[in-house]
């Protein structure tokens, strides 16, 4: 071999190296954040101080799935396609890159974030943001770029390693595609000894439409804030962790008039158009409430987990969709819309059992998902009621199983039962056929 051949394999190698090796490497603990890869994801970050400290990672999530009917709605990964109850999909295929700075002691200081999702219906951007952390102790740090919201624990698991296939419908629907562009400062410290290692405060200033629209369309802010505990052990055996989150947020009015929630003549719970106590330009509510909580408990027969998460709040949206606008909403004949602001509530619970000491874990969840929690199924059939499909409270049961066949594969087998509220009217008279069997395999590196 010539020695400008040997020249060329010796770069090729010095590049690849630390990509090679990287799992290897002597681990780093931080605290990172949002929908990344599992080891990042629990707090350890693998850099190379050698190797300029990039790191690349991703995962790919093929699946097989089939509905109860052709056409059937729903949050598993979307609507079906008219004809068609059954479907191969790639579910998301993501790409990561990291880049960490340390000082001189070896703190980290500096951070950068770029990752995309790349499926057979496009590519986009998910995650693009830098972090810097303050002082000697690294006690705070500020975040700034396009990245998830700091609101309760679902939104704030990685798809990579949540165990149910997708995230339940309101998280979906309140929270679309989980991020958002904004600046946020957190008080995390890295070096810290006793209680304040495990506690985690989060408060950020976000455009409020997230990822749902190119750019922001007005001037109100949201304002999230959420303070946790990080998982302590109380007993052997046992942990638990937990926080809560506040949401204070607002959409411009886009028209003269709103619709709110009241009571007709009998009594019945109805929308009623206020066009009097607001006007165009003022601000109408996004108020979120959230409470989250997690236990595990190690024992003779496997890895048992509890989790439990509930939101509350306001929600402005329209007569037809509680999800978040991305901006003035115009019907089909271009006439804007009338803003609807409906109080809501969800919950969601999941126990997950992993047997023994293998790599399978069992899993049930419910989900409930309450957009209007002034209606009830009787509360349809007023001539003047305003309800849609909008204010249709649905709940989700899911079970399945989840095998780690290697550190770089899973497959899960998950089946929904979806349930809606059966009212008067029409579409809604009995339960619709949405029920959808998940078959994935996840590959990762």
């Amino acid at each position: 071999m010539s020695i400008f051949k040997k020249s060329i394999w010796l770069k090729f190698l010095s590049i690849m190296l630390p990509f090679v090796c990287s799992n290897h490497a002597k681990a780093q603990f931080l605290m990172d954040m949002l929908d990344t890869t599992k080891e990042i994801g629990k707090g350890v970050l693998s850099m190379y101080k050698r190797f300029d400290h990039i790191r690349i990672s991703g995962y790919i999530q093929p699946q097989f799935q089939i509905a109860s009917s052709e056409g059937a709605e729903g949050y598993s990964g979307g609507n079906f396609q008219e004809f068609s109850n059954n479907r191969f999909m790639l579910r998301r295929g993501r790409i990561r890159f990291d880049y960490v700075h340390f000082d001189d002691h070896n703190h980290p200081k500096l951070q950068f974030v770029f990752q995309f999702d790349g499926t057979e219906r496009g590519v986009n951007i998910r995650d693009f943001w830098g972090r810097y952390w303050m002082g000697n102790r690294s006690m705070f740090h500020l975040t700034t770029g396009m990245f998830a919201r700091p609101f309760g624990y679902e939104i704030n698991l990685s798809s990579g390693d949540r165990e149910a296939p997708e995230r339940g419908r309101m998280s979906q629907i309140l929270m679309k595609t989980e991020r958002d562009l904004g600046v946020m400062l957190s008080f995390e410290p890295q070096y810290a000894q006793g209680f304040l290692k495990n506690v985690k405060i989060d408060a950020g200033i976000f455009n409020g439409q997230g990822l749902t629209g190119p750019a922001e369309t007005d001037s109100y802010k949201d304002f999230i804030t959420q303070a946790m505990i990080k998982p302590v052990k109380l007993t052997k055996g046992i942990k638990i962790s937990g926080g809560v989150s506040l949401l204070a947020g607002g959409i411009r009015q886009w028209t003269d008039a709103v619709a709110r929630m009241g009571s007709g003549l009998n009594g019945a719970p109805m929308f009623k158009i206020d066009s009097l106590a607001t006007k165009t330009g003022d601000r109408l509510p996004r108020l979120y409430k959230g409470i989250h909580a997690q236990l595990q408990w190690k024992h003779a027969l496997g890895l048992t987990e509890l989790r439990a998460e509930r939101w509350t709040g306001t929600q402005t949206a329209t007569r037809v969709t509680s999800e978040t606008p991305a901006g003035p909403v115009a019907g089909s004949t271009g006439q804007l819309l009338t803003p609807h602001i409906r109080p809501f509530s969800g919950v969601y619970l999941l126990i997950l059992h992993r047997i023994g000491q293998s790599r399978t874990q069992l899993g049930v969840k419910y989900d409930n998902y309450d957009p209007n929690t002034k209606v009830t199924a009787s509360s349809w059939g007023g001539a003047n009621s305003d309800l849609s499909g909008a204010d249709i409270r649905f709940a989700t049961l899911g079970a399945g199983f989840i095998r780690q066949v290697t550190d770089n594969m899973k497959v899960v087998g998950w089946y929904e039962w979806v349930r809606n509220e059966k009212t008067s009217m029409v579409g809604f008279t009995e339960d619709l056929k949405d029920n959808v069997l998940t078959l994935r395999v996840q590959y990762r590196f």
